[in-house]
């Protein structure tokens, strides 16, 4: 993982999507291509057409294998019909392999157990500050000779690509990515006469439109920020990044605390304001993912804070709203003429270090089977077209797993231009992007004990800030990063 911000104006106006995927937490494994040789025990190769071609002397493809998959959940209905699809098309090339669609969803606080229990699945999906802890509790399998051999890995994305290669071994393939960002309700904004404010804002620009826009007596927050669940420290420390702060120090192969920061103070007392000076966020306070996203979605809040795509598709495929009054905004600066900071975080597939190797080839296989392919740009395409028949909208996330400027990345800008029911991302906003990367060490540790904090501060007026955090800090000191040792 690297400590140092990416900044993502280069991705401007790119939102490419190769399949149908949802942001944030909502993963998919929904990608893949044509795959070359990957060491002695590789399957065959595909060309641009996705058809296959020789298979090298020791084929997988005449070896009875079963692998389990990340499989979405019943509610992804779209999701779900890329990945039979999907399957239907790698089946057809491996007739010798079993696929077992598993229901399992990653959780931090579970994959032990199940990696304990021969459970986890042979291919899972995780996210972006998963990678360390992952490969150092030896839950996810070195596919470095596998990544090594594909024959498309330089022109994978190194932004995600590499949050999962750690020293000189790869361990997690990149699915999609995003920048935290807010998404705004225009429609709320004009209903009361709020004057709808720049790409360019800032803290206080945010802070006077979420006071002017909520109503409480009809319901309406001004912002709905995340309140329970790790998700809620994942949302504040878009604002620790934005002030200039930092999660953790690490140097001297030690890991400090560094969140309980003047940043830090500041950070906090811009949510205490938010939540007692402009009385903005909902009077039930308590929102996960979920929640908050579905009160944006529903017209209950004008502003949520999350990786856009999925906010915005909840909003178009299931509030009914118009694409003209779903806004998608960087980050606000702290000031005037700051950066537009967000979390930079992102979808991953893991392949089981428990499985054997053959099982690993194949799900390494499975996971690359559409990427970079023709026939996996024309099943989105056709899913771009069943959405519109449906009245639907089809949402790009904001980085893909190809690099922008290549050869696929211009493929996939001419499909997306031919549909009207492709959602499309403000140029201006995309490039004021400023990606961060998520903390090396126990980041979901942390963002669970920040979470403990900013209830402190909605739910007390006057919480002495210094003090939540300067103890929240001495709990991830003593419980997690002193047991540490960076390399």
């Amino acid at each position: 993982m690297r400590k140092t911000s990416i900044t993502l104006a280069t991705l401007a106006a790119s939102a490419l999507l190769l399949s149908a995927c949802g942001g944030n937490n909502n993963n998919n494994a929904s990608s893949s291509s044509s795959a070359a040789p990957a060491s002695s025990s590789a399957a065959p190769s595909a060309d641009a057409s996705g058809t296959a071609s020789a298979a090298p002397a020791d084929d997988l493809t005449q070896k009875k294998v079963t692998i389990s998959i990340y499989y979405p959940t019943p509610d992804l209905v779209e999701k779900r019909a890329l990945e039979d699809d999907k399957i239907k098309r790698f089946n057809e090339v491996y007739p010798n392999v079993t696929i077992v669609k598993s229901d399992w969803q990653y959780n931090p606080n579970e994959i032990g157990m199940k990696m304990g229990a021969g459970e986890a699945p042979t291919l899972f999906n995780t996210y972006a500050t998963e990678g360390k802890f992952l490969a150092e509790k030896g839950w996810a399998a070195d596919i470095t000779d596998l990544f090594n051999a594909y024959q498309y890995k330089d022109q994978m994305n190194p932004i995600l690509q590499d949050q999962f290669i750690l020293g000189d071994k790869v361990y997690g393939i990149a699915q999609q990515g995003y920048v935290t960002g807010t998404v705004v309700n225009k429609k709320l904004l004009d209903d009361k006469g709020v004057a709808v404010p720049s790409y360019d804002w800032t803290w206080d620009d945010m802070l006077k439109t979420a006071q002017a826009v909520a109503d409480p007596a009809k319901g309406i927050a001004g912002i709905a920020p995340m309140g329970k669940g790790n998700e809620a420290g994942w949302n504040w420390t878009n604002f620790l990044f934005e002030a200039g702060g930092e999660i953790q120090n690490v140097a001297d192969g030690k890991v400090t605390s560094a969140f309980n920061s003047d940043a830090g103070v500041k950070a906090m007392d811009f949510y205490n304001k938010l939540a007692w000076e402009a009385k903005a966020i909902p009077k039930d306070w308590a929102l996960g993912w979920g929640d908050a996203v579905g009160a944006f979605a529903q017209g209950r809040s004008a502003m949520v804070i999350a990786g856009p795509d999925g906010p915005v598709d909840q909003a178009l495929n299931q509030g009914g709203m118009k694409p003209e009054d779903v806004l998608v905004y960087p980050m606000p600066a702290a000031q005037a003429g700051g950066k537009h900071t967000g979390v930079l975080g992102g979808d991953f597939l893991v392949i089981n270090p428990n499985a054997t190797k053959d099982e690993q080839a194949i799900a390494f296989q499975y996971a690359v089977f559409d990427y970079f392919s023709d026939k996996g740009l024309a099943s989105a395409e056709e899913n771009i077209q069943a959405r519109k028949k449906d009245n639907k909208y089809f949402i790009p996330p904001v980085i893909q797993y190809f690099k922008d400027d290549s050869e696929y990345g211009k493929k996939v800008r001419d499909v997306y231009a031919k549909y009207d029911n492709v959602y499309q991302y403000n140029a201006d906003s995309q490039a004021l992007l400023d990606g961060k990367p998520e903390a090396q060490y126990n980041t979901q540790d942390y963002y669970a004990t920040m979470t403990n904090v900013i209830q402190e501060v909605f739910s007390k007026k006057g919480t002495d800030v210094k003090g939540q955090l300067d103890a929240a800090a001495k709990t991830m000191q003593s419980k997690f990063y002193d047991a540490i040792k960076a390399e």
